[in-house]
């Protein structure tokens, strides 16, 4: 394979990259959240497949923004199994993957909902991104000591309309949602926030700084 390789979409990277993920020694990952690797990191049994590849004697770490504590239960059981994971408040400028600090694989911007993917192995440019890797897992939190969650635009729409006193139907309409999907959203704003009920959903989410 060439030093730079660049891939067109999930299913490139799929067909003609999986297997660079198979580490033997260090696998690190930063991202926004776990959408980003879903294609390669398939969820259905990730945890114990993480299991299996730090009992093999990889050392895994992952680093992402607080978007991702939307999936606090599964990030604490791969934190169980010994994924080390930290969140980290400022942006993500890149979202990398490196193995064994021989290979990375880089994700782009979605453009009409499609990546590209740069598979990059020479040397000095995977040494680079591994350095930025690292200056990106110093700044971070490790997930159990994180302070509280960051909401993102739709859970600070979804909080703000826990305040206004409009029904489901018209909170629903205003945000341009289905009744079904904007209850769902309040139900996942419930769990971010670790509140018992919408009222203390909505003091929890202006104690954030949500209006």
């Amino acid at each position: 394979m060439d030093q730079v390789v660049v891939l067109h979409g999930e299913r490139e990277l799929v067909a003609r990259a999986q297997h660079l993920f198979m580490a033997e020694h260090e696998f690190t990952c930063a991202a926004r959240d776990m959408a980003t690797w879903g294609a390669m990191e398939v969820r259905a049994g990730l945890i114990e497949r993480m299991r299996r590849r730090i009992s093999s004697g990889v050392r895994v770490r992952k680093v992402y923004n607080p978007e991702v504590l939307s999936e606090a239960a599964e990030l604490t059981q791969l934190a169980g199994v010994g994924v080390g994971i930290r969140i980290c408040r400022t942006p993500m400028s890149h979202e990398t993957i490196i193995i064994d600090r021989k290979v990375a694989i880089t994700a782009g911007p979605p453009v009409d909902g499609v990546r590209n993917y740069a598979i990059v192995q020479a040397p000095e440019v995977v040494a680079g991104l591994a350095m930025l890797f690292e200056a990106t897992w110093d700044s971070g939190v490790d997930l159990g000591e994180f302070d509280g969650p960051a909401l993102d635009e739709r859970n600070r729409e979804v909080a703000q309309m826990l305040g206004s006193g409009l029904t489901d139907e018209a909170s629903a309409r205003k945000l341009g949602l289905s009744l079904r999907t904007y209850r769902r959203r309040v139900a996942e704003l419930m769990e971010l926030l670790a509140a018992d009920s919408r009222f203390q959903a909505g003091l929890r989410a202006r104690d954030l700084g949500v209006r």
